[in-house]
């Protein structure tokens, strides 16, 4: 189904060729040409191409990226456009589109979501941006269909920003980065690996692109094959499958923690991009006759069978006949990740769902960037067409990912035939995803053609005893389950006939709906706020010593981001700096906020310039036994704050107030053995944050005291690493890894955030 080459390869007119000492000459035989130097062919690949046409330095290896297009959503851009305006922003300088599909409920804490919204609609007029109201589409369907072109790089402040099938490179990232694009700075990063996957086959009735999706997301996501990297979609298999299944592969790579991805481009292509009227956006894309890639993934698009990622993260991936066959001991694993994610603090099990040896599930959706596509729902139609969902407690909703779609699948009779199966259809809303919809009962379980399946994420409140899981599936066998009325079903189980009808966009409520400048501002227009958006708090810069309390110490395996900012409701106040922060690690360490915020207090006291130091006792004694061996310490000089240490923090969403939450409330670091994704770690970084990294055992414990010397030198002067001592009974000496940074982002870092830096060095 899927196979990892342990190593490089060369794709050599076609074909795959292992990177062994008899590649050059195997190269040659295939082409008729000496072989490349693998310098040069690693030159040949799409993703060089790109990365290049848009790299702004002279140096390609060093990449100084401008984009063509940002996209955001209304949990995001509010945040971005107000560090923005700190900054000096007087105009958007490239199409700034702000779709509004994460916080489209309106109840939800009163009206400061609509406020949200209004704040967006202005701002898109003042500074000349694009304004998509609520429901009328998922962000990056909007994208898809209005913005996305061949050769084209996209930023989004959203991590599943991917649109490679249709031959852009997209990439999520936090709001940091999307402030500098727009006071026109760059994306600074190192030139990426970049892994081919090589796609062979033609997927069997039934099988849907979450499926080959998952299977791949599985092989790679636990050894890393693809951090970090482009993944570059090649091969005969890719011809085979429609865009609207290639979208539905791609969009899952963020789940991989890949970089970006870039899919060969083909007549089918021109045929999607010419249906949404922009057919000149379209133009052939393929490697160079002889390619090299880091690693490569063979798909076999024929042997895959119908997936399911079961609680708690996409790569716990098994078939569903593997599934059924290993039932007791797949949910007895289960369970252990849970113990890991969620302690003691809900009993959980599924074995309550299982009835006579077989698997029921309590819910069905299909929603979304991933699921909520013109081909997934029409395949779901025809599964169900005749059937019934049933009258009990299983439900089953579907959210069509943009009103051009839900209005196509009304013309086509598609939404009737769901409608009256007892299927719900919904507007375009992202909530299913991210836990703000459709949320489970207690100890309920669903299932999901979405993006993710985090712990935490679906409604859970382990503090209030709730729980809830998301298995994630491709709409097909979730269709195959409804029909079945919540019996686990894989779709080839069933026989159905798929009408495959042909898909017409009509733009005409776009362009009676979305408000869009063509890239004209208006400074007249005065921007509305509401009573729940606030200015981010002033920070400071970076000191010379730090003084850091551990105020939390996490275990797990992975943090993904929803974990140190949970989702759901308390999306609602993501335009409130310090609102927004009361929620810091509230489902993992609900102790957090109360131990950051009494770091913070002694630090407030010392940015007035009185001493610090006899205002908590603990950071008295800390004082004291550091200057028995720095007597000339100043506490009045000396930062204050708290750090966190997690394993491997960042999995996730690319929401920068998984960082900004802990800055607000006065971190100034994160200590971690690795950090999951490239955008967490930038994410630390343009908030002031130092990403400290930690080889081997922790030598500290909770509430010990780091004291950390020249800290700014260190900094200013690119050392890699730098002498820290835990404060307790004297000083006990370790080493903290800096890593690798840009000179901008060492600058960002000692200025104390993105805001203080672009204050102090304004654009030419």
């Amino acid at each position: 189904m899927v196979t990892l080459l342990d190593g490089g390869a060369y794709l050599a007119d076609g074909e795959v060729i292992a990177d062994t000492p008899e590649a050059p000459a195997r190269i040659a035989a295939k082409t008729g040409s000496p072989a490349p130097s693998k310098e040069e062919a690693a030159r040949a690949t799409m993703a060089y191409e790109i990365l290049q046409a848009h790299n702004t330095s002279d140096d390609p290896k060093k990449l100084k990226i401008k984009f063509d297009c940002l996209t955001s959503h209304d949990i995001t851009y509010v945040g971005i456009i107000q560090t923005a305006r700190a900054s000096g922003l007087t105009k958007f300088p490239v199409p700034y589109v702000l779709t509004n599909c994460h916080n489209s409920l309106c109840a939800v804490g009163g009206t400061i979501n609509e406020d949200d919204h209004m704040f967006g609609l202005t701002c898109a007029q003042k500074y000349g941006g694009v304004y998509v109201p609520p429901h009328q589409a998922v962000i990056h369907q909007y994208a898809r269909e209005m913005l996305a072109g061949c050769g084209k790089m996209i930023l989004g402040s959203d991590s599943h920003t991917r649109y490679g099938a249709l031959g852009t490179m997209a990439i999520g990232e936090g709001g940091g980065e999307l402030a500098k694009q727009l006071l026109g700075r760059t994306y600074d990063v190192n030139m990426p690996g970049v892994v081919g996957v090589y796609l062979t086959g033609k997927p069997e009735p039934g099988v849907g692109p979450q499926d080959v999706a998952l299977a791949i997301i599985g092989a790679v996501f636990a050894n890393g094959y693809v951090n970090n990297k482009v993944m570059e979609f090649v091969g005969p298999g890719v011809e085979n499958l429609s865009v609207d299944f290639r979208i539905g592969i791609d969009v899952m790579t963020t789940e991989t923690t890949c970089l970006s991805s870039i899919w060969t481009t083909d007549e089918k292509v021109e045929d999607y991009l010419e249906i949404h009227g922009r057919k000149d956006a379209y133009r052939k894309l393929n490697p160079g006759r002889t390619a090299y890639y880091d690693g490569m993934v063979l798909v076999e698009l024929d042997r895959v069978k119908p997936m399911i990622a079961m609680p708690f993260h996409p790569s716990n991936t098994y078939t569903i006949e593997e599934l059924k066959e290993n039932l007791d001991d797949i949910l007895a694993d289960v369970e252990q990740k849970a113990k890991v994610s969620l302690g003691d603090k809900v009993s959980f099990t599924l074995r309550d769902k299982v009835v006579n040896g077989t698997m029921y599930v309590d819910q069905g959706i299909i929603a979304g960037c991933a699921g909520g596509g013109f081909e997934n729902i029409c395949a779901a139609a025809d599964i169900l067409e005749g059937k019934s969902t049933g009258s009990g407690k299983f439900t089953l909703s579907v959210y069509p990912a943009s009103m051009p779609i839900y209005m196509e699948l009304i013309k086509n009779g598609a939404a009737a035939k769901l409608m009256e199966t007892g299927s719900v259809l919904k507007t375009a809303f992202c909530g299913p995803c991210f836990g703000a919809g459709d949320t489970p009962a207690n100890n309920g379980f669903s299932i999901r053609h979405s993006t993710r399946n985090f712990p935490n994420r679906e409604g859970s409140k382990l503090q209030s005893g709730q729980i809830s899981s998301v298995a994630l599936m491709d709409a097909r066998s979730i269709a195959a389950t409804a029909a079945n009325q919540g019996m686990l079903t894989a779709a080839t189980d069933l026989d159905a006939h798929y009408s495959d009808p042909k898909y017409y966009f009509d733009k005409t409520i776009y362009e009676n709906r979305v408000f869009d400048s063509k890239g004209a501002a208006d400074p007249s227009v005065e921007i509305q706020f509401g009573p729940n958006i606030k200015d981010w708090p002033s920070m400071a810069p970076l000191t010379e010593d730090l003084l850091l309390r551990v105020v939390s110490v996490i275990h797990d395996p992975v943090t993904t981001t929803d974990e140190l900012i949970p989702s759901g409701e308390t999306s609602s106040y993501r335009s409130n700096p310090l609102g927004l922060a009361e929620f810091t690690l509230s489902r993992k360490d609900p102790q957090y906020v109360g131990r950051a915020k009494e770091m913070r207090e002694v630090e407030e006291i010392r940015r007035t310039g009185a001493c610090p130091m006899h205002k908590n006792p603990a950071v008295e004694k800390a004082f004291e036994t550091i200057k028995a061996s720095y007597p000339d310490l100043k506490a009045r000089e000396t930062g204050v704050g708290s750090t966190i240490y997690a394993v491997k923090p960042g999995d996730g969403s690319a929401r920068e107030q998984a960082a900004s939450c802990q800055k607000v409330l006065g971190g100034w670091a994160n200590i971690a053995r690795e950090y999951a994704t490239k955008r967490y770690r930038s994410n630390l970084i343009n908030w002031g944050m130092i990403p400290f990294l930690l080889d081997g055992e922790i030598p500290f414990e909770l509430e010990d005291f780091i004291f950390i010397p020249a800290i700014r030198t260190a900094i200013r002067e690119k050392k890699s690493s730098v002498k820290a001592y835990i404060v307790k009974n004297g000083l006990k000496e370790f080493e903290l890894g800096i890593g690798d940074m840009t000179d901008d982002e060492r600058k960002i870092i000692l200025a104390g955030c993105l805001i203080n830096y672009y204050s102090e060095n304004p654009a030419e």
